[in-house]
Parts: structure tokens; sequence; C-alpha cells
């Protein structure tokens, strides 16, 4: 009810993915079914420019306990898109796939680029400003590091700033989407903190392009590591092409180099057969997506082939392919 003074709107939200995965390496297999997501919470409208957020992640495979986590909670203020000012625990977007909402990605899985350079954590309590201005896109924000906990963390581990700018050529070449945008993090190097990785600075450029049939998105990123992490750089390269308005075909390869042995983390999938770090790693996908009614209701399925090296021989080594199905729905 827009006329009303005090609230306006009351929107139920959540998303729900379910996956089947398949592993087979040269180190072993393994086969499962994951509810990979499922988060359920409320966005309300409120004295016409505030909104309020909170959302929680629930873990029914599992369910003791039940809850998972809190990870939207937040207070937003906006007249317009141009600028709109955040409060609370949320999302620090930075790298091509961090900065993409996992209920909008095109493969099963963010890159492992993202896995290992991103902070996988993904909300933090924090304060942002964020806006479109015409074609121009920026984004500002300090968050909060330290220890960890389902809810707000301890407050105790520093913190990290935020800076994202972009420009999106769309207009001027006749495309949906041409954003190229640049993302810095500078994160304060402290023991206590494990919500993010150990990276002190991160470095991102990315280039989203999407056309009538077909697009590309790329990224390329580096890290430097801090308190014994290795420095990271990564590159990744995924275009696509959409055969019906319902039917989209998606490819990816991915390089990622830690410079000290040991400094990276294998894929999701891969790590339930290894879980040891190693130094580089390359993989190749490519994957159908069927959007029932678009990013809100679809069906997605993707093979990959992967390897990492591990040049300090204790146990990284991984040389294998997988396939992963999955259901995913938002609201």
């Amino acid at each position: 009810n827009d006329s009303n003074p005090v609230v306006q709107r009351v929107q139920f939200t959540g998303r729900f993915h379910l996956d089947y995965a398949f592993q087979d390496a040269a180190q072993g297999q393994m086969e499962e079914w994951n509810i990979r997501r499922l988060r359920l919470g409320a966005k309300v409208k409120l004295f016409g420019d505030y909104t309020f957020h909170g959302e929680v992640d629930l873990n029914p495979q599992e369910p003791n306990p039940l809850y998972s986590r809190l990870t939207d909670m937040h207070l937003s203020w906006s007249r317009s898109k141009e600028f709109v000012a955040t409060v609370g625990k949320h999302g620090a977007p930075f790298t091509l796939d961090g900065s993409t909402s996992s209920k909008e990605l095109l493969t099963t899985e963010r890159s492992n680029l993202a896995n290992n350079i991103w902070f996988t954590n993904q909300y933090f309590p924090g304060v942002s400003a964020s806006g479109q201005i015409n074609q121009w896109r920026y984004r500002a924000g300090i968050y909060s590091g330290g220890a960890g906990n389902h809810e707000f963390g301890e407050f105790n581990g520093g913190a990290f700033g935020l800076v994202s700018g972009g420009y999106d050529f769309a207009k001027a070449w006749n495309a949906k989407q041409a954003l190229l945008a640049v993302n810095y993090v500078e994160n304060d190097p402290d023991i206590n903190n494990t919500w993010t990785r150990s990276l002190r600075r991160v470095g991102s450029i990315n280039f989203s392009y999407e056309a009538t049939k077909w697009g590309a998105r790329a990224d390329l990123s580096a890290g430097e590591g801090y308190l014994g992490a290795s420095d990271l750089w990564g590159a990744t390269l995924m275009p696509f092409y959409n055969i019906t308005e319902r039917v989209q075909v998606v490819a990816r390869v991915t390089h990622v180099v830690s410079e000290d042995p040991n400094g990276l983390r294998p894929a999701l999938y891969g790590s339930r057969v290894v879980s040891a770090r190693g130094d580089e790693y390359n993989e190749a996908y490519l994957g159908l997506n069927y959007y029932i009614h678009g990013h809100k209701l679809k069906l997605q399925t993707g093979v990959q082939s992967a390897e990492m090296a591990d040049s300090a021989r204790d146990g990284g080594l991984y040389a294998g392919w997988g396939w992963t199905t999955g259901l995913r729905m938002f609201w």
C-alpha cells in the first residue's frame, strides 16, 4: 500500500538451490545430493525511502541445528538509483563472480578464481554507498573483519575497505550490457580475522557483455597475501549463447596460480575428493541452462575438467572431471 505512511510493502524472500554432483578423479570419486542453499527472509519498505532486509541460511540436510547463519540484516536508504546508503550486514561484491548473486549465476557454481580471491563469506557488517549515474556505476564501503560467527562476528580483527567503479557501454554499443568494472580491496592484516581470505590487497578488472543472442564475461584478478598466505592471481573467460529464449549454452575456462606452494584451495566439489591445497589450478566447463521463469526458476547442468598442481607433493594433486546438475529458484 503506497499510501500507507509507515509500511508500504512487505515481501517474503528466499532461495532454494538443489544439486546432484559427481566427481571422478585419479585420486578418488564422490557422488552426492546437496541442498546447496536454502534461505528465508523478508524485505520491508518503510517510510517511503527505507528498506529493511533480513534473511537466514538454513541447512535442512543436517538439521542439528537447522539454522546455519544470518546472511542479510541491513537497512538501506534511497530516493533514486543514483545513491543507495546501506548499514548492517550485507554483501561485499568484487571480482566477476563475487559481484554476481548466486541467484543469477550462469554456471552451477562460482569459478575457483572467486573461491580463492573473493571473500566467500560474502556478507559482512558494514556501511556502504552505491549507485548508478547514467552509464556509470560505483560502490564504496567499509566492512568489519574479525573472528567470524553465525551473526555479526566479534569485531576484533580490523576492517576492510572496498571501492568499485564501472561504466556500461551498452547504449553506445547497442547491447543489453557492456559493463567494464574495476574493484579494489584493502584489508587489515589481522591474525584474528577469520571471515575474509588472508589477502591484504585485492584488485580485479572484469567485463560483462551481452547482446541478443550471445555474450561473454571475463575477469582478471590478483591478491597479495599476508601472515604466510601466498600471493595469487587468476583469470577466467566465460562465453555464452542463447539458443532460444529458454535454452542457453555456457562455457568457461579458469586459470589460477599461487606464488607459493599450497596457496590454492580446490573447487567446491573437487574438495570432496582432495581437500589439500595446491599451487596451480586449471578448469574447463561446459554447461546448459533451461530457464523456466528466468533466473527465478531454472535448471542448470554442467561438466568440468580440472587439474590442480601440487609442487609441495603433500596431497594437493588433483586431476579429474565432474558433473553437476541442479535446480535454482528464488523469490
